[in-house]
């Protein structure tokens, strides 16, 4: 998983690590196990690869912003 996700650099994504947990940003760097990701604030997120169950690469940025939801209060 970490050397496909090394050919998703600067790619949007949806990782997957089950249950209700889901991650959305920009691929900035994969190594030692873990994925580096950025959201649309330039926050990083950092992920264990080793408990991403499935990732899709996300095409509509407007659609799904964040990381997993945005909460309008």
């Amino acid at each position: 998983m970490e050397e496909f996700l090394k050919t998703l650099i600067g790619k949007n994504i949806d990782a997957f690590c089950g249950g209700a947990s889901s991650v959305r940003g920009e691929i900035v760097n994969v190594e030692n196990g873990i994925l580096h990701l950025k959201d649309e604030n330039d926050e990083i997120c950092y992920v264990a690869i080793d408990k991403i169950v499935a990732v899709w690469e996300k095409h509509d940025k407007a659609r799904h912003p964040g990381f997993v939801f945005k909460n309008e209060a």
